[in-house]
């Protein structure tokens, strides 16, 4: 129980840290195929697939803060972890492309 309110603190405090980036112009990257981003995506949001991502990675390098979505959360949490053992920083993991836009009409 006690281990469950502070990984909800702690959640808390990751998502005012990303809201605060995203304020503040965070690149904003899908991670979704290239299909699945021209269904449907953020306003201002590049397309580089998971799968794309160790090829890409200059276009990271030398930004303020990231954030990567995708449909559930789940391949942007791989997005994040390899762009963490590459040595980029603030990267955040916005979950679905659909909380990372409403999260950006709330701003």
């Amino acid at each position: 129980m006690m281990f469950g309110l502070f990984q909800n603190r702690f959640a808390s405090q990751d998502d005012a840290a990303m809201r605060t980036a995203m304020q503040k112009g965070a690149f904003l990257v899908d991670v979704r195929t290239a299909s699945e981003f021209a269904a449907g995506s953020v306003n201002g949001a590049v397309n580089i697939p998971l799968d794309r991502i160790p090829m890409e990675l200059d276009k990271f390098k030398n930004k303020g803060a990231v954030v990567v979505f995708c449909r559930s959360g789940s391949r942007s949490s791989q997005a994040k972890a390899f762009l963490d053992r590459s040595g980029i920083p603030n990267v955040w993991n916005g979950g679905t492309w659909q909380d990372v836009k409403a999260m950006l009409k709330t701003l």
